[in-house]
């Protein structure tokens, strides 16, 4: 282990389905000496950012692959910075990782098994663990895993009414996403409401690409709206959420399709992509809706009014509700889109801030709403902190 003098440094890896987040962390301090993200993987000309100490650089990728830019990523960390442990984020655990654990090639086998769950991710998150070994082949590596948080799920919400034998056989069920996120959100909320997590019932809504709603009660899961892949729930970039099930039998039947077909248009060719035909990203949207264009305003008026459904429904295992919390790029970042939310929840009777809602809950307490109303926050996650915590925590007690 680090030395007094020497604070643990953990680069943190967290690659979503079109975006990959990265940092170069001290857990103890939460002081981040190296940051960046690279956005719009998939599209013609992924950017990576970055910022060592205070100053910012910027790069346009010519391969928009995760590989690619994770050597890029790898590449641009001072040589001089001493790194002591890799932190992954990995999408799916399934039932057989429960919390974060060590990377050893039998973990490695089992999220590679786990893979066709989540076929957007966990590929990504596996490049990221090889990208890392071949650099620093004598590091510890650490697998958190966003579904962790959810297996204190009651099996009346991780059940799915099919044969039961589905899931005593194979183990199909709801797992949730977004674990990371939420435990580190659900933490700050405590914080900003000045009362005990063991005392608060939140809404959470992580909205960014992936999109998912968790209902958390004393700082535990007890419901979430993805479920046995991140394709069931809210509509996303490119992700449709929910359907018909029998839309693949009247896709196969009617078009011909393959089932590789049906799940590549579903979860790469869906969502408010789809729907708009332009984009998956919410601000492109919102821009294109501004200037008059109708099936932007379509895209973005089916995303809010599903989520504010899925926010009321998630409300049913909650035994009250403290406040609604927003986070993830379009939750922290998107005015428009919690303003339309908040529209749809009439029952609550929040009444929005505007001042406030424009400064994205940086001012108040992240609250976005009047002092007596209901509270609606932003509060910006920081998963890239609480993996590299994670991290420390399991190599300090790998080296006891």
């Amino acid at each position: 282990m680090p030395s007094a003098h020497h604070p643990t440094t953990i680069l943190v890896i967290n690659c979503g389905s079109s975006s990959i987040k990265f940092a170069v962390i001290q857990p103890q301090t939460g002081i981040e000496l190296v940051i960046g993200q690279v956005d719009r993987l998939g599209e013609t000309h992924p950017t990576l950012t970055w910022k060592i100490n205070t100053k910012q650089q910027q790069l346009t990728l010519s391969r928009s692959n995760h590989t690619a830019a994770l050597q890029k990523i790898i590449a641009l960390i001072p040589e001089d910075l001493e790194i002591d442990a890799i932190g992954h984020r990995v999408v799916h655990g399934g039932e057989q990782f429960t919390q974060s654990v060590l990377i050893t090639d039998d973990v490695l086998a089992g999220i590679e098994h786990c893979s066709s769950l989540a076929p957007l991710h966990n590929p990504a998150n596996l490049a990221g663990i090889h990208a890392a070994t071949t650099v620093f082949a004598d590091k510890p590596q650490v697998a958190v895993f966003d579904t962790a948080f959810h297996q204190t799920l009651p099996r009346r919400a991780f059940m799915y009414a099919i044969p039961y034998e589905w899931y005593s056989q194979d183990r199909f069920r709801r797992y949730g996403f977004h674990g990371t996120s939420y435990a580190y959100v659900a933490t700050e909320a405590a914080k900003k409401l000045s009362k005990p997590l063991g005392e608060l019932s939140l809404i959470i809504a992580h909205l960014g690409n992936g999109c998912s709603v968790c209902a958390v009660e004393a700082g535990r899961s007890i419901d979430t709206s993805m479920g046995l892949s991140p394709l069931e729930g809210l509509v996303m970039g490119t992700r449709s959420g929910d359907v018909d099930p029998a839309l693949h039998a009247f896709l196969a039947t009617h078009k011909g399709w393959t089932l590789d077909r049906i799940m590549q248009a579903l979860n790469q060719e869906s969502g408010l992509l789809g729907l708009s035909g332009q984009s998956n990203d919410m601000r492109t949207l919102v821009s294109a809706a501004e200037q008059g264009n109708d099936r932007a305003q379509l895209a973005i008026e089916v995303f809010n009014y599903r989520l504010a459904k899925s926010i009321m429904a998630l409300t049913t295992g909650l035994s009250q509700l403290d406040a609604i919390v927003f986070t993830g790029g379009i939750g922290e970042n998107s005015s428009s889109t919690r303003a339309e939310v908040l529209t749809y929840l009439t029952l609550l009777q929040p009444t929005l801030d505007p001042e406030r809602n424009a400064q994205h809950g940086t001012q108040s307490a992240g609250r976005i709403t009047s002092d007596d109303s209901f509270p609606c926050l932003v509060i910006p996650t920081n998963e890239e902190l609480m993996i590299a915590r994670e991290t420390l925590t399991l190599i300090s007690t790998s080296t006891s």
